[in-house]
């Protein structure tokens, strides 16, 4: 123990408690316990200090200072023991001198019939009538232990419930020659130790077991009351106070030692503290009487922090009689019946003593004892660093801003550091803070600065190689700091572990320039990734490595999946899975034509629903090597491979974009044939006459005339402004007018006015035909007006005589059955006759004759019909510019009344000279009868 003994002559001492006299309520005196008899023995427990007197009396003391007490005893009370959990005490007393004592149980809760509190058990003390006395008392929480010391050595075991008298079973454990001076239990999980203390040895019981082993733990043991146990804090050791050391035992071993020297007269455990009252008169140890002599030395009461290494506490009191804890405080009795409060003063005041003095330390390890809450331990570590800053050891000053770390802000550390000298330092701080997370992206590049300013290479790459379970930064920062400080290597090494694909990209094609290297890590990505870097990074890698870009194109366009994967089974004719537009992709090849068309005709190749775009694009390209290509024979090729793209049937709806491009790069073929397939015959006959291609020109006209007519009159009009001699042509195109009647003579004539190399004998052939052609017709409308015009007398001399006139009907026969008329019989004004049952039997109407009633619905359809179309403008307009003879449209619309209602104008009757209006039955009538004379 002689280092220990060294440690405590070095044990700060402090005043950590506050000491007054209890007071009474009332006035201001000094508060004294009632009655006359000493107290013999104390105790407390469930909100009370227990006295026991030598006149056998039991006093209970409340916060209030309220006293109760009854008569336990009719001699003296020798031992109390309260209980922590349960409201039950157990006492020792006498009731007759030289008798056994007894044990008495007292239930606390419950009162016989004076009020007193009730006793619950009774029993002899010592077994048989040995010539001894009890020397001490200890109960276990669980109520199924007591244990009784006796001053032979002898210790008596009650097991059982202690309450009661039934079930409880008594065993004497120990026989010896000291006497015992402590008793304790120890409960570990289901193993019950009791400690045993003696004069002279200390000894520990396992009564769970049967016959009680024993293990001597130490020789030499203590006075009377100078033992005591611990509280869980201190794992509920064994606390044995000799005159030269304190001891701490546990079940099976001996603890640490520590020599506090002074003979001790009384131990106790309260709150993590080891209070010993002591004098500086030596007894001897034989002296276990408790304490009834009365001595006029001074008592010293100490209280020690065995954990945080001081003394909180020391002073001198005149007869201690005990010291009790209760309510939160110390309660030392003296033998002139006052009672000292000793108040533990707080937490903070206690750091802040320290504070003053710069124990820092000690601060540290009482705010930890005290259980202070994080923020707390906080303030003392900043407190501690900045005290170490100021002295000028940065080293421990970091170490204590690291504890803080989480409680502290940053940046109040970090201003202290930023000099260059402090560096390694700021480091240190900066590498706790992103270990514990909480690092945000200034911090991450402060630190990698760091490394950088102190060129540890080492450092930087441990911190940048951390497993991803254990990074503590920003990445992204990260890769920035380290670009920007030249680590290339290191930031790419960092992108690529924690696939930041952008970073690691960026630095290898701006800085590394490591082409080859991007390319292959793009082919390794995801395909949503893979495709969207190309789109970004697709142009610079095309300048440098243009034919694997455009290999890793035309697969990330087809089937692609990543470079670093198995291949997929695929089943025959399954369509890709992951394929991208290579339509977007056609921008990358800007200055890479050759790649740009073998990337294109790949995809058409591999790809039937390519989009138009590419269609598009390679047909431009087609187009440019063809207009560039000088050798003839690979002209050819060329040219026929652009009309076969054309001829695909790609460009329906782009039709004016491949149009442009072929007129653009002057493909004649191209762009003729695009005209044919648009239907764009004027078109075609006018890119033939820019081209002054004559037999062309009358080529068009023949191939689509039928379909466009106007070609034709396009065609002379284009002759006639030549000045060439065109002869031959015009006469041609002159036959299919005349042919075809597609222009008025006199509209010939006018355009042919304009050349002047076209002579009358050009015309001369047309003209006489159209004048023979109009001179026929001429004569063929006389013939067909003279013969209406007799046809019509002819009808309305009928129809004057139908007015005018009876009519005799002279029909001998039957118009049905042609059988002779007989009577009854029906006659009809057209002429027919019937019998009556033949009408009978084959008329629809009363009123219409059935051999003309089919000829006159026919009339009466055309009429309807015709009425009907009366608002077919569309139609009329459609007839009208195909027609050949566009007035025998027009005279067919008036026929129909288009354009007026249905009237029959007429020459004047014999001696009228007006024009009648018949009405429309007449008409009706009219056009019956012509009808049928026709």
């Amino acid at each position: 123990c002689r280092p220990k003994m060294a440690a405590f002559l070095q044990w700060r001492r402090f005043v950590f408690f506050d000491k007054e006299l209890l007071k009474e309520p009332g006035p201001e005196r000094d508060f004294r316990c009632p009655g006359d008899a000493a107290f013999s023995v104390c105790t407390s427990g469930r909100g009370s200090l227990v006295l026991g007197d030598i006149e056998g009396n039991i006093w209970f003391l409340t916060r209030t200072l309220q006293f109760s007490s009854f008569q336990a005893y009719k001699l003296r009370v020798t031992h109390l023991f309260q209980l922590k959990q349960h409201s039950i005490l157990v006492s020792v007393g006498e009731d007759e001198p030289g008798i056994n004592p007894l044990v008495k149980v007292w239930n606390l809760e419950k009162r016989d019939g004076s009020g007193n509190p009730l006793c619950t058990r009774i029993f002899s003390a010592i077994p048989g009538n040995k010539p001894t006395e009890v020397s001490c008392l200890t109960v276990h929480e669980n109520l199924n232990h007591m244990a009784i010391g006796f001053t032979d050595g002898s210790v008596v075991l009650k097991k059982g419930d202690i309450t009661r008298d039934r079930h409880s079973k008594t065993d004497v454990i120990a026989e010896g020659t000291y006497p015992i001076t402590g008793l304790g239990f120890q409960q570990s999980g289901k193993q019950t130790h009791l400690f045993v203390v003696t004069t002279e040895n200390v000894k520990s019981y396992n009564v769970s077991v049967k016959d009680f082993p024993a293990m001597e733990l130490d020789n030499h043991g203590c006075s009377l009351h100078c033992s005591a146990l611990c509280d869980p804090s201190q794992d509920n050791q064994l606390i044995v106070a000799g005159d030269d050391c304190v001891y701490l035992y546990q079940p099976d071993e001996r603890g640490p030692c520590f020599a506090f020297e002074g003979q001790k007269q009384i131990v106790h455990w309260y709150r993590g503290y080891l209070i010993i009252v002591s004098k500086d008169k030596k007894s001897s140890k034989t002296d276990f009487v408790s304490g009834n002599g009365q001595s006029s030395e001074k008592q010293i009461l100490t209280i020690y922090d065995l954990d945080n290494k001081f003394i909180a506490y020391t002073a001198a009191f005149d007869d201690i009689v005990d010291v009790l804890a209760e309510w939160g405080s110390l309660y030392v009795l003296s033998s002139d019946r006052k009672i000292s409060i000793l108040q533990e003063k707080d937490t903070q005041t206690k750091l802040e003593m320290l504070f003053k003095k710069n124990l820092f330390v000690m601060a540290i390890n009482l705010a930890k004892s005290q259980h202070l809450d994080n923020d707390g331990l906080a303030e003392i570590f900043r407190q501690y660093g900045d005290h170490l800053y100021v002295k000028g050891d940065h080293d421990g000053a970091i170490q204590q801003y690291i504890r803080t770390i989480g409680k502290l802000e940053p940046s109040y550390v970090i201003r202290k550091f930023l000099d260059a000298q402090r560096i390694h330092n700021l480091t240190a701080y900066l590498q706790a803070l992103h270990r514990q997370s909480l690092a945000n992206e200034d911090h991450t590049t402060l630190l990698l600065n760091c490394y950088t300013k102190l060129k540890d290479s080492s450092k930087l790459e441990e911190f940048i190689k951390t497993s991803e379970s254990e990074v503590h930064f920003d990445i992204e920062t990260a890769i920035k700091v380290l670009r920007q400080a030249g680590y290339f290597n290191h930031a790419v090494y960092l992108a690529d572990k924690h696939f930041h694909h952008e970073w690691y990209l960026k630095i290898q094609l701006e800085d590394i320039k490591n082409y080859q290297q991007a390319l292959h890590y793009i082919g390794k990505l995801p395909f949503d990734q893979a495709e969207r870097n190309m789109k970004k990074y697709g142009k610079t890698l095309m300048h440098h490595v243009p034919n694997e870009t455009t290999e890793l194109l035309k697969i990330l366009c087809t089937d692609y999946r990543p470079s670093n994967e198995p291949l997929p089974e695929r089943e025959p004719g399954s369509r890709y899975e992951n394929k991208a537009n290579s339509e977007e992709f056609i921008p990358i090849f800007a200055n890479n034509s050759r790649e740009l068309k073998l990337f294109l005709e790949h995809m058409i190749q591999v790809q039937d629903n390519s989009p138009q775009g590419v269609y598009d694009t390679l047909l431009e390209l087609r187009l440019q090597d063809w207009a560039h290509e000088e050798n003839v024979k690979a002209k050819k090729q060329l040219q026929e491979d652009a009309m076969s793209l054309l001829k695909s049937g790609l460009f329906k709806t782009v039709f004016d974009k491949a149009l442009v491009l072929c007129q653009m790069h002057n493909f004649k073929d191209g762009v003729l044939y695009l005209y044919e397939q648009g239907r764009l015959y004027q078109q075609i006959m006018h890119y033939h006459m820019q081209n002054n291609e004559y037999a062309k020109v009358i080529e068009t006209c023949e191939r689509y005339g039928e379909q466009e007519a106007c070609l034709w009159e396009q065609a002379l009009g284009y002759f006639a402004r030549k000045e060439e001699d065109c002869k031959e042509y015009i006469m041609s195109v002159l036959r299919h007018i005349d042919k075809n009647n597609l222009m008025p003579p006199l509209l010939v004539v006018q355009t042919l006015a304009h050349n002047s190399t076209a002579t009358l004998s050009v015309i001369k052939d047309y003209l006489v035909n159209k004048l023979q052609q109009e001179s026929d017709h001429i004569a063929e409308d006389e013939r067909r007006i003279k013969q209406y015009r007799e046809e019509t007398k002819k009808i309305r001399e009928e129809i004057e005589d139908l007015e005018t006139s009876a009519k005799t009907f002279q029909k001998s026969k039957c118009s049905m059955c042609n059988s002779p008329l007989e009577l009854p019989s029906v006659h009809f004004l057209c002429g027919h006759s019937f019998h009556q049952h033949c009408f009978e039997s084959y008329a629809e109407h009363d009123s219409e004759c059935p051999t003309c009633m089919p000829e006159n619905h026919k009339v009466m359809d055309m009429i309807r019909a015709q009425e009907q179309k009366q608002d077919l403008h569309d139609k009329f307009q459609h007839q009208l510019k195909c027609a050949k003879d566009g007035f025998s449209v027009i005279a067919d619309y008036f026929g129909r009344g288009v354009f007026n209602k249905l009237t029959l104008i007429t020459d004047p009757f014999p001696g009228r000279a007006a024009t009648i209006n018949i009405d429309a039955g007449l008409q009706r009538d009219l056009l019956m009868h012509s009808k049928g004379t026709a």
